[in-house]
């Protein structure tokens, strides 16, 4: 069983099968315009 997290709020996205246990770090849809805002 794997898990999505948010890399920037560390909220949980989703889940996915895998064969082991594994964490992977995506965005959220709520932190997908605050990265924008960073770069500036």
């Amino acid at each position: 069983m794997g898990t999505i997290v948010c890399q920037t709020c560390n909220s949980t996205i989703g889940h996915f099968e895998d064969e082991k246990v594994t964490t992977l770090y995506g965005k959220c849809a709520e932190c997908t315009h605050d990265k924008i805002d960073d770069n500036q």
